[in-house]
């Protein structure tokens, strides 16, 4: 990566994202394709954007710096230009490595801007209902960081939860009022232990936010985990650009250890000091997460979607596409998709990552897959499938073309529903509107394209003796993809 990089002005933060997660424990809304951090599962944003926004105040932060997984690189940078954020850097993970690896590619990449940057470490996936009581910890810590302390946020624990990781707080502020020394962490408690924690006052919810001195990080990281500095130094020296992304070399990459900067760094280090904060934090783990944080109706219910519930208490109820109709439940969680519906008992929703994980050695594809795939230009989704022939929804957003192709073992028909496409057919260029169609004979090359202002949704039919998404060659894309990347 060059070293003439846009410089960071001194004194300002970096926000960092770190939005590599899978989110398997809220399966089936959130799958590897499309993972909870992209999904607006405590508000109208989704999760990603809510935790951009906290940290959008250009006087008080710098652009931001998102680490993200490879495939999820182009919802990521649509949903960043819905806020209107033009100037982030989105670095991509080939493979994933933890948050140590993610961390030491963020340190390098403001290290190299600013000597004496500072970077902000966000989880993606986190809710944080307030925002300025966040902000105000930040700020307040801003001393020690500078100091070349990594301040961790602790939030004040509300309940004995045995889901999260604690940090003891040593006696005594440091120099900066409100900061303590670390005494100690402590990993997931049993009940028992957790009621003791919370009881003594003197243990906080280990939140995995950090505030950290870059180029201080980076000499600890060397100390305390040099196989992960050295494997991502690499990754980044060899990264290449790839239309607005950086693209960390891949071999390299997957040569670092996967390990949390916890265990690496925060657990060994003498330089970590916590501040404590009441932010209204969460870890948006699991489904009675979500239950805990939402809006409940006088039975104790969270009722989303298309839902009707009676004589049912204390349940979460989420119909995406399909209605939920339950009666005479408690304590339930019931999700339904277009293709899943997942039936469990909130006390047991932690182990919904079992059944991901039966599913992916099933081969089943609704462990990974959902069933609207989302491509750069927008997304489509599968209606129905038969013997030789399947039909889909395709959307193509305003001024999106996908790539031009053809294929060796299908024929297609597109029907326009509304919006306007306008479609290359070999030599010729055709502009469909409402109600119209057209043809694309087996071997043709075509392309389609969305040249309006609204979004372009068509009916696609597709019939042939192979109808696997493999069957194509692109000819030309504007995406940079190539013949080895998912098709369309």
């Amino acid at each position: 990566m060059s070293e003439t990089d846009r410089q960071a002005p001194s004194g300002r933060i970096t926000p960092v994202i770190l939005s590599g997660g899978t989110g398997t424990r809220l399966w089936p809304l959130s799958r590897e394709t499309f993972p909870k951090q992209l999904l607006p599962l405590a508000g109208e944003r989704s999760m990603l954007q809510e935790t951009v926004l906290r940290v959008a105040d250009r006087k008080r932060f710098n652009a931001p710096i998102v680490i993200a997984n490879v495939e999820h690189r182009f919802v990521i940078a649509e949903q960043l230009r819905a806020l209107g954020i033009d100037d982030a850097t989105i670095v991509l993970e080939p493979v994933g490595r933890n948050t140590t690896a993610a961390a030491a590619i963020a340190a390098l990449v403001e290290s190299r801007r600013d000597p004496q940057g500072l970077i902000l470490l966000l989880a993606a996936d986190h809710v944080v209902q307030d925002t300025p009581a966040l902000l105000d910890a930040v700020f307040n810590s801003l001393p020690a960081a500078v100091a070349g302390r990594f301040v961790l946020f602790g939030v004040q624990p509300t309940a004995p939860a045995t889901g999260y990781g604690y940090i003891q707080r040593g006696a005594g502020e440091t120099d900066v009022p409100g900061v303590y020394p670390v005494q100690r962490f402590v990993e997931k408690p049993d009940a028992t232990t957790a009621q003791t924690y919370l009881d003594s006052g003197d243990y906080l919810w280990n939140s995995a936010i950090f505030l950290l001195p870059a180029a201080v990080f980076l000499q600890e990281l060397e100390r305390l985990a040099p196989e992960v500095l050295a494997a991502s130094r690499t990754a980044l020296d060899a990264a290449r650009a790839d239309l607005d992304f950086v693209r960390l070399d891949e071999a390299a990459f997957a040569e670092s250890p996967s390990i949390a900067v916890d265990y690496a760094v925060m657990e060994k280090t003498a330089l970590a000091v916590v501040t404590p904060t009441d932010c209204g934090w969460t870890d948006v783990g699991s489904w009675s997460a979500l239950w805990a944080i939402g809006s409940r109706d006088g039975s104790g219910n969270v009722l989303i979607g298309d839902v009707v519930a009676e004589d049912v208490r204390g349940s979460y109820l989420r119909g995406e596409g399909q209605l939920v109709a339950a009666l005479g439940i408690d304590d339930l969680v019931v999700v339904a998709t277009p293709d899943v519906v997942l039936v469990t008992r909130k006390d047991r929703d932690q182990d919904v990552k079992k059944l991901v994980e039966r599913l992916r050695r099933n081969g089943h594809a609704a462990a990974t897959q959902t069933v609207q795939v989302h491509r750069p230009w927008g997304y489509y989704q599968s209606i129905h499938t038969g013997e030789r022939f399947q039909v889909k929804r395709i959307t193509v957003n305003p001024g999106a073309k996908l790539s031009l192709q053809k294929h060796f073992h299908r024929a297609e028909h597109w029907v326009v529903v509304n919006g306007t496409a306008l479609v290359t057919r070999d030599s010729e260029q055709i502009l469909l509107r409402e109600n119209e169609s057209i043809f694309l004979p087996l071997g043709c090359v075509h392309r389609l394209e969305n040249p309006g202002k609204l979004p372009l949704n068509l009916i696609e039919v597709q019939s042939g003796p192979y109808l696997g998404e493999d069957d194509i060659v692109r000819i030309e894309d504007i995406y940079a993809r190539t013949d080895d990347t998912p098709a369309k």
